[in-house]
């Protein structure tokens, strides 16, 4: 599934943790499209050229949302699960983010101001990336080639994304 990094993403205390019952508002990123794919509802698909998440319904359409990708030297593709459902997840910064932001903490904690996965993130088996939420002063990036492998969202879009996917829902992440 593209490389793997030496750090975990996510500590180890919030590998548990659930999101059922938050609302997100509805933001203007997201929108309901007809969608000319075979796959089961429920299905992420993830379009790194056009910078959009799919989500399969079960009517033809899927409800697409605007996603920061990665660099153009880190994006993949391949197809893998989402293997965990994380609210306000701390971070520690993968090496390879550490050696472009060497004065990183080691670990910033769920729901500190400055954590970049957000308000929740889905992690992906088989690695070290997950489709994830953003940090105030990062929203802005949400739309481009950004970030280091992961999948970046608005927060109120993560969240929506998040109540209605589970663990074990196929993610297949395309050019």
């Amino acid at each position: 599934m593209g490389r793997r990094w030496a750090r975990p993403l996510l500590a180890a205390a919030f590998a548990l943790c659930v999101i059922n019952g938050i609302e997100a508002p509805q933001a203007s990123a997201r929108e309901v499209v007809r969608l000319n794919i075979q796959a089961e509802p429920g299905t992420i698909i993830i379009r790194n050229s056009e910078r959009r998440l799919y989500l399969v319904q079960s009517d033809g359409t899927a409800i697409r949302y605007r996603v920061a990708v990665g660099r153009s030297s880190e994006q993949w593709e391949g197809r893998t699960v989402v293997n965990g459902r994380h609210v306000r997840p701390a971070w520690s910064p993968p090496a390879v983010v550490r050696r472009a932001n060497p004065s990183l903490p080691d670990v910033i904690p769920g729901g500190a101001p400055n954590n970049p996965m957000g308000e929740g993130a889905l992690t992906l088996a088989g690695g070290e990336y997950a489709i994830h939420g953003t940090s105030a002063s990062m929203r802005r990036s949400v739309g481009t080639a950004a970030s280091f492998g992961c999948f970046r969202m608005l927060n109120e879009d993560v969240v929506d994304l998040m109540n209605r996917v589970g663990v074990g829902a196929t993610v297949v992440v395309t050019r």
